[in-house]
């Protein structure tokens, strides 16, 4: 489980809560009628706005969110250029046996098209629509996210307008005035917190994790082309690493120890 979107989301309403010790009454924001306004208007809107499938895939987009999600670039470029290798020795059909040990559908479909013998064009066509819906898909999610965070303050307001009738309704009882206000105010703050301690950081935080998948499976792409095209290994390594940070570039250096691997000097004798 990824720590750092619970642990962010409760820190941040520690804060506040202690700032609210520190200044007043936790009492005096808490009132069941503006959580009832904020909480169901903003729910009932989000449901109002989105078919019922793309609330369904929400909700296990943001378990995402919560996942500890750990993506090893340097391993992947490890993978390819070891496949490139095998690929060089043994031919292409040879990476038949590794689709068959992998566990990534996306890099799975790549080398059984290649292996196939596709057309280079239409192999990136189909990788690409592939990655197309990928990152439409994670949009949409992080799309009710937005809107939910954008719903939260106006239902707030929507809460404080309706205190509002109420105190003036009730204008010549000066010592309810302040109190009535206070109430009036609370949905406002309920709203604005609901936004931006809750929606709007899960919705970055997906964009985070979408992002990640996505530049993998942009390296697996690249990595999956460049084999098929026959390119050395030592280039295909090279074209990976732009994937990579300079922490990732400096560590693969060190265990490479700047040399060519043992498969890398055997393809090159041979080519």
């Amino acid at each position: 489980m990824d720590l750092t979107t619970i642990i962010g989301v409760l820190a941040g309403i520690a804060c506040v809560t202690i700032s609210i010790f520190m200044t007043g009454d936790i009492m005096s924001f808490l009132d069941p009628s503006s959580i009832f306004i904020v909480g169901g208007g903003v729910l009932f809107a989000t449901v109002a706005s989105f078919p019922i499938y793309r609330l369904k895939n929400m909700l296990k987009a943001v378990r995402n969110a919560f996942k500890k999600v750990e993506i090893d670039f340097q391993k992947d470029v490890e993978d390819l250029i070891s496949m490139a290798n095998i690929a060089r020795r043994e031919g292409i059909l040879s990476l038949e046996e590794t689709a068959e040990e992998t566990t990534d559908p996306f890099l799975k479909k790549g080398i059984m098209l290649i292996v196939d013998g596709s057309d280079p064009e239409l192999i990136k066509g189909i990788m690409e629509t592939e990655l197309a819906f990928i990152k439409e898909r994670h949009a949409e999610s992080r799309a009710i996210l937005d809107a939910a965070a954008a719903y939260s303050p106006a239902f707030g307001m929507i809460g404080t307008l309706i205190g509002l009738i109420n105190m003036l309704k009730h204008l010549t009882d000066m010592e309810a005035l302040g109190p009535n206000m206070a109430v009036a105010l609370v949905t406002t703050f309920y709203g604005t917190m609901l936004a931006n301690l809750v929606f709007s950081p899960l919705s970055k935080k997906l964009k985070a994790v979408g992002g990640q998948e996505y530049l993998r499976k942009e390296l697996m792409l690249e990595g999956l082309l460049s084999i098929q095209d026959g390119e050395n290994p030592r280039i295909i390594r090279e074209k990976l690493n732009a994937f990579l940070s300079r922490a990732q570039l400096q560590e693969t250096k060190v265990s490479l120890g700047e040399k060519e691997t043992e498969e890398e000097k055997v393809v090159r004798q041979q080519s």
